[in-house]
C-alpha cells in the first residue's frame, strides 16, 4: 500500500520537507561520524539479511537509509540525540513480526534495530530474567529450558519480545499469570530527550502502567526485567480437522464451553480456521498447550472427540513447543493482521452467534480468493475472566479488563504474494473486522449478547487503521495522554515514527 495511507499527517509533514538524499545524509552519517554504533548500509549482505527478518515482505521491501544496531541503552540514547537535531522519520524494530507497514519499518529514514540488544540473564534467587527487546521468544525459552522456570511470552517462537510485551502479550500461560506485560517488573527506557530511566511500579507508577499495552509512544525500551515461574516439560502441539459443517459446529461449541467453564488454568488453546488455494484447502488447526507433562483426563476431550486427522501433541520442552509452532509463519508473503473482540455468548445462543461470525469470515474471504497466494485465517482466542482477575491483582495495565465477563479475541490474517494486491486485501481485512463488530453490536441490540461488556482491541493483533486507544477506557486514554505529554512534549515519538498513536 502507498506510504501516504499508512503514516499520519504529522509524519508526512516532516517527511515532505526532506529529499531522499537529505534523509540519507542526516542521522545515518551523523551517527557514523560521531559514534562507533554498528551500522548496516544498503547494498550489503548484512543489510539485505536484516531486511528479510520481517514476517511481511511488504515491510522488508521498505528500504531504510541505514540500519543502526546499538548494543546498549547508551548507544540508543546517542541515536536519539542525533534525531533531536533533525526532523527525520524513523522506526524501531524488535523481532519484525508486526506486519503493519512503517510500524517497525521505514522507507528512506534510519531504522533502529534492537537485534544486538539481546541479553537473556536468568537469576534463580530472585526468580527473574532480564531480556533485551532484540530477542525472540524462542531465544528466551531456549535459555530458560532446563532451569525449571519459564517466562510468560509468545506462543510462536519467532515472535519478537519488544512489540509483543508493549502490546500486552497474550500467552499460553496467561490463565495462570495474566498478560505478558503483567509480569514485567522493570523497564529500561530511553526517553525523547535522550535520557535513560528505569521504570517500575514503585518509582514511576503512571509510566509503568502506560508501558503495559501503550505501544511505542513513550520511548525506546532497551530491556525488560520479567518475573519467571516454575515450569518443567509441557504438553502440546497441533490438531488438524477438515472444516466440514459438522466439525465446524462441534469446534465452535467446544470453544464456547471451554472458555466459560475453563477446565484448568494450566491449559491454553488457539482455534484457527484456514482457507487457501481458492478455498480448496479448508481446515481447522488448533494449537494446544498444557503446563505439565500430560493434561488430566477431560481437559481437551471435547476437541479430541471430533477426531482430528492429525494430532501432533506430545510431551516436550517449552522451547521445543514454541519453536515447533514456527511452521505457522508464512515466509515470503505479504502479511496483514486485524482483530475484533466479542463477549462470550451463552450456551443457548452460542451456536448461532459463533457460526455467524465464522460464516461472515468465509463470505468476505471468498471475495479475495482469486488473489494469488492468498491464505485467509481466523483465530478464536479464549479470554476468560480469570485473566482479568490476575491482571488486576498484579497492578493492572492499559487494557484494564473487568472480571465480570468472559470474552473472545478474534484474530484475522490474510497472507498473499504481491504488494500490488495490498489495496484489495486492505479493503478485505477492514470488511472482515468491521462486519464482525457489526454482528456483535446487532446481537447486543437484540439481547442475544450482553450489551454492558467493555470490548477493547488487542493491540498485538490490530490492523493499522483500527482505533486502539479510542477503544480503551477514558481513564486509560487520559493516562496515556498525560504520560506522553510528560515524556515527549515535542512529539518525537508521536510525530516522527508510526504505530498506534494516542489521540489529542
Amino acid at each position: 500500500m502507498a506510504r501516504l495511507t499508512l503514516l499520519n499527517g504529522a509524519v508526512l509533514a516532516a517527511a515532505a520537507t526532506l529529499s531522499a538524499s537529505a534523509v540519507a545524509a542526516d542521522t545515518c552519517e551523523t551517527v557514523q561520524s560521531r559514534t562507533s554504533i554498528p551500522m548496516l548500509k544498503p547494498l550489503t549482505l548484512d543489510y539485505n539479511e536484516e531486511q528479510t527478518e520481517y514476517w511481511s515482505t511488504s515491510c522488508g521491501d521498505l528500504k531504510p537509509a541505514c540500519i543502526l544496531t546499538p548494543t546498549t541503552a547508551e548507544e540508543v540514547a546517542s541515536i536519539v540525540s542525533v534525531l533531536l537535531e533533525n526532523n527525520e522519520t524513523f522506526a524501531v524494530k524488535s523481532g519484525g513480526h508486526n506486519p503493519n507497514n512503517y510500524f517497525a519499518s521505514i522507507d528512506g529514514g534510519p531504522l533502529i534495530s534492537t537485534v544486538k540488544l539481546n541479553e537473556v540473564t536468568f537469576d534463580a534467587e530472585s526468580e527473574t530474567v532480564r531480556v533485551g527487546p532484540g530477542n525472540r521468544w524462542e531465544d528466551v525459552s531456549g535459555t530458560l529450558d532446563g532451569t525449571g522456570y519459564q517466562a510468560v511470552g509468545g506462543r510462536i517462537g519467532n515472535v519478537g519480545v519488544g512489540g509483543y510485551i508493549l502490546g500486552g502479550g497474550l500467552s499460553f500461560m496467561s490463565t495462570q499469570y495474566g498478560w505478558a506485560a503483567n509480569s514485567v517488573l522493570e523497564f529500561t527506557l530511553v526517553l525523547a530527550n535522550a535520557s535513560i530511566i528505569t521504570v517500575s511500579e514503585s518509582n514511576h507508577p503512571d509510566i509503568f502502567t502506560a508501558l503495559k499495552g501503550g505501544g511505542n509512544n513513550f520511548g525506546i525500551v532497551t530491556s525488560f526485567l520479567l518475573q519467571v515461574y516454575p515450569q518443567g516439560n509441557v504438553w502440546g502441539g497441533n490438531l488438524v480437522f477438515d472444516a466440514t459443517p459438522e466439525v465446524t459446529a462441534g469446534l465452535l461449541a467446544a470453544l464456547r464451553n471451554f472458555t466459560e467453564n475453563y477446565p484448568d488454568e494450566k491449559a491454553g488453546i488457539i482455534m484457527t480456521a484456514e482457507r487457501t488455494f481458492e478455498t480448496l484447502v479448508d481446515l481447522w488447526i488448533m494449537f494446544l498447550y498444557y503446563n505439565g507433562p500430560e493434561p488430566p483426563s477431560g481437559v481437551f476431550d471435547s476437541f479430541l472427540a471430533l477426531k482430528p486427522t492429525i494430532n501432533s501433541c506430545k510431551t516436550q520442552s517449552m522451547n521445543a513447543l514454541l519453536s515447533g509452532n514456527n511452521w505457522a509463519i508464512v515466509k515470503g508473503s505479504v502479511y496483514t493482521i486485524g482483530t475484533e473482540s466479542m463477549p462470550l455468548p451463552s450456551k443457548e445462543h452460542g451456536p448461532e452467534i459463533l457460526q455467524s461470525v465464522y460464516d461472515h469470515w468465509v463470505n468476505v474471504s471468498d471475495t479475495a480468493k482469486h488473489v494469488p497466494g492468498v491464505i485467509a485465517s481466523i483465530a478464536f482466542q479464549p479470554l476468560p475472566r480469570s485473566i482479568a482477575k490476575i491482571a488486576q491483582a498484579k497492578g493492572g495495565d492499559m487494557l484494564d479488563l473487568d472480571a465480570e465477563h468472559d470474552r473472545i479475541i478474534v484474530e484475522l490474517d490474510y497472507s498473499f504474494w504481491a504488494r500490488s494486491d495490498y489495496a484489495k486485501i486492505d479493503l478485505t481485512m477492514q470488511a472482515t473486522y468491521n462486519g464482525i463488530q457489526s454482528l456483535v453490536k446487532g446481537y447486543q441490540q437484540s439481547g442475544l449478547l450482553p450489551s454492558d461488556v467493555f470490548l477493547p482491541l488487542f493491540q498485538n493483533d490490530a490492523f493499522y487503521p483500527q482505533d486502539y486507544f479510542g477503544r480503551l477506557r477514558p481513564e486509560r486514554l487520559q493516562l496515556a495522554q498525560q504520560v506522553q505529554a510528560e515524556l515527549d512534549p515535542d512529539g518525537l515519538f508521536k510525530q516522527r515514527t508510526a504505530g498506534f498513536k494516542i489521540p489529542a
